[in-house]
């Protein structure tokens, strides 16, 4: 079985998240979306609503698992049997950031990181930019799947 773990904040999900991961699903027999926990980190969202969200988003797609954990992300992907990591590339920084990052579990641990660029529709939300939006009370609805609502 070809599984692939995707990890992130999802802080909230985005419409950019939805599509590399739509875009993965003829990949991999299953793709565990997998909510990071960084103590140290200020999250708009808490755990529950970050994970309902995916959950909602994806509820009639077999194929997707969501989970969170804490610790390192290849520690996560052998606990779960996942032999690879996805990761979405917006712009050329996130490359070079996921690149290092790639080179150094490749190095450590052999597991593979499979890159998907962002469809150019997407390419310029982040999770950042739409708490932003939602800080300064503006329309999210389109930066996000329907299912994030609070």
């Amino acid at each position: 079985m070809r599984r692939a773990v995707l990890p992130g904040s999802f802080d909230p999900i985005t419409n950019g998240h939805y599509d590399i991961i739509k875009r993965a699903l003829p990949l991999f027999d299953e793709i565990i979306v997998a909510i990071g926990v960084n103590n140290d980190k200020k999250y708009m969202f808490s755990l529950e609503d970050r994970k309902k969200f995916i959950e909602d988003t994806f509820k009639d797609e077999p194929k997707i698992k969501v989970a969170t954990y804490e610790g390192l992300t290849t520690d996560f992907c052998f606990k779960v049997d996942a032999q690879f990591i996805l990761r979405g590339l917006r712009n050329p920084a996130d490359f070079e950031f996921e690149k290092a990052i790639a080179h150094t579990n490749r190095f450590l641990t052999k597991l593979e990181t499979v890159f998907l660029l962002t469809a150019a529709s997407t390419s310029f939300i982040s999770s950042s930019i739409v708490r932003d939006v939602i800080r300064n009370k503006g329309d999210y609805s389109k930066l996000v799947p329907p299912t994030v609502k609070f």
